[in-house]
């Protein structure tokens, strides 16, 4: 939700409302955000933590965090330190409740025993093809494995065994017992522990046996004293497993699971399996790459944890799934940081421009708004001389019925400036523009014409004298298509070949002081973050986002 507004209503947040007038968890709220550490957060796992904590916060309840690593083969503990970090960034904290699946894998064992005592899950020896077949399809029953007749004493046996580690991976499993004839094949005897040799990255070779996540998942709910276990859609018809196991064991007070709709952006993808596979293949430059989806990534691109959160509040919480245009996201940073944002004037393709009736060696200071968005920000002086660097964009020879911009003969006006001439026009043998020459009015400083004459254009400079040379990373969308890997299409071969290019621009002296990790706004053009591979000799900018807004123009038609 966002920092000053009431709570936006929605169906889960009626529920809880609901539990709470019964009494129901004796009036508790009891919330989880539960990620495995196979790698980074995404923009996707924002609108659950915005959800799970915000839940919680409202009611006075508490959002635990639990790292879910019951797949030793692909966690680690980078992961979990970049979890940490995204959710404090995101503005969350879960006080004491910092919890592992990996501490319950003790408790997780024995309730499996006990299931195997109540004949309710037995050890299986068919391998996953032969499984395949006994599992049935949606429209014929499965069949019972042979290891279903087995006795309570032989199960125990074996199960205890294959912790001990005396089977080889793959070799049995541990099957719930529940209905080969389930219209849910989740339901059709599913695993609920495998045999698995890999090194944990908390416990170390201490298991060579691991839970399944729909085993596990309702027991760290159940041990923790969760109230409400919030899950996406893709979880809905795992729910009747969630909830067996409980019943089977016959545990008390037990926590109940709701599901919402997930957010699918557009040009972007939300795989973990394909994001690992951008960064593994070197297709981005890392998780944090200011093109990846992942929280990291658009922290370094310059997205606000306040941009991030009112994007969450404004596309709610339903239980249907539906695609969300990236430009509604774009809006929001916009929105953002057009009041954080300081102006800056910087050029990015350089034309000189000489002020011929300027003196010679001559420095002026002139005064320029820090943000129009923000009176506080004050002002402060930019220097100001007879040469100039404009954009290259802001003159043309030829200009066509519209341009308001600089060209032969007309007159413009320079930001917080004065008013110009373009009086001549140097080319070098090849024909390029090199130069203007031109005149400056001297009774205009500041913008204004004493006599009443107008100019309709006003284009950003910088002073050649003082002017800085700064890296930029103009970065774009990731890919080309709004549903990249749509109809069996290899994702890959839709990425971007222009989602970021490097160039140098020049750029005012303040804006070559700003801080690592200050928001900008380069006049006229777009947003920009400073990187922290900048040094104090090169700046570095990352685009966060265009001025040009989308999303906005399309709700107004």
């Amino acid at each position: 939700m966002s920092d000053n507004a009431a709570p936006a209503t929605n169906f889960i947040r009626e529920m809880v409302v609901k539990d709470l007038e019964n009494n129901k968890h004796g009036g508790r709220v009891e919330t989880r955000f539960p990620p495995e550490p196979n790698g980074y957060l995404h923009i996707g796992h924002a609108k659950a933590i915005c959800l799970d904590f915000g839940i919680a916060a409202e009611f006075g309840g508490a959002c635990h965090l639990r790292m879910d690593d019951t797949n030793p083969t692909k966690e680690d503990m980078e992961y979990v330190e970049a979890i940490k970090n995204d959710i404090h960034w995101l503005g969350f904290d879960w006080g004491e409740h910092l919890y592992f699946a990996s501490d319950y894998f003790e408790k997780m064992y024995e309730c499996a025993v006990e299931l195997i005592k109540r004949r309710l899950a037995y050890v299986c020896d068919l391998t996953p093809e032969e499984w395949e077949k006994y599992r049935g399809n949606l429209y014929e029953p499965g069949l019972e494995s042979p290891g279903r007749s087995r006795s309570v004493e032989e199960n125990l046996d074996l199960f205890a065994r294959m912790r001990a580690g005396e089977f080889a991976d793959g070799e049995k499993v541990l099957r719930a017992r529940i209905d080969m004839a389930s219209p849910n094949i989740h339901m059709r005897d599913p695993v609920i522990y495998r045999i698995r040799r890999a090194h944990h990255f908390r416990q170390g070779d201490q298991w060579c046996i691991y839970p399944m996540y729909d085993f596990a998942h309702c027991l760290e709910d159940a041990i923790e004293q969760v109230t409400h276990s919030l899950c996406t859609l893709e979880f809905e018809i795992h729910r009747p497993l969630y909830d067996w196991v409980l019943e089977a064991l016959e545990w008390p007070d037990r926590p109940e699971q709701t599901e919402f709709a997930r957010l699918n952006l557009t040009y972007t993808v939300m795989s973990k399996r394909k994001l690992l596979q951008l960064v593994k293949e070197h297709h981005v430059d890392n998780w944090d790459d200011p093109r990846m989806p992942t929280l990291s990534g658009l922290r370094r691109r310059g997205y606000t944890p306040e941009a991030i959160r009112k994007f969450c509040e404004m596309i709610g919480i339903t239980k249907f799934n539906s695609v969300t245009d990236v430009a509604l996201l774009e809006y929001c940073v916009r929105e953002d940081l057009n009041k954080r944002s300081g102006r800056y004037l910087a050029v990015m393709e350089p034309l000189k421009v000489t002020l011929e009736n300027y003196p010679a060696g001559k420095i002026e200071y002139l005064e320029a708004v820090n943000n129009p968005e923000d009176p506080e920000a004050g002002t402060r002086q930019v220097p100001f001389g007879r040469e100039l660097y404009i954009d290259r964009a802001d003159f043309m020879e030829e200009p066509p019925k519209g341009f308001f911009r600089l060209a032969p003969g007309k007159e413009v006006r320079l930001r917080y400036g004065y008013f110009i001439k373009c009086n001549e026009v140097v080319k070098d043998a090849d024909g390029r523009i090199i130069e203007l020459k031109c005149t400056y009015d001297p009774e205009t400083r500041g913008g204004n014409a004493p006599d009443g004459r107008k100019v309709k254009g006003t284009i950003h400079w910088v002073a050649a004298a003082a002017a800085r040379k700064a890296e930029v990373r103009l970065y774009d969308r990731l890919f080309n298509v709004e549903n990249p890997g749509a109809d069996g299409v290899d994702f890959l071969t839709q990425l971007n070949p222009d989602s970021k290019r490097v160039a140098e621009c020049l750029i005012e002296p303040a804006l070559a002081a700003c801080p690592v990790g200050s928001h900008v706004q380069f006049e006229r053009q777009a947003y920009f973050y400073v990187d922290p591979d900048s040094t104090a000799d090169r700046m570095v900018f990352n685009r966060t986002v265009t001025l040009k807004d989308s999303w906005a123009r399309q709700n107004k038609r």
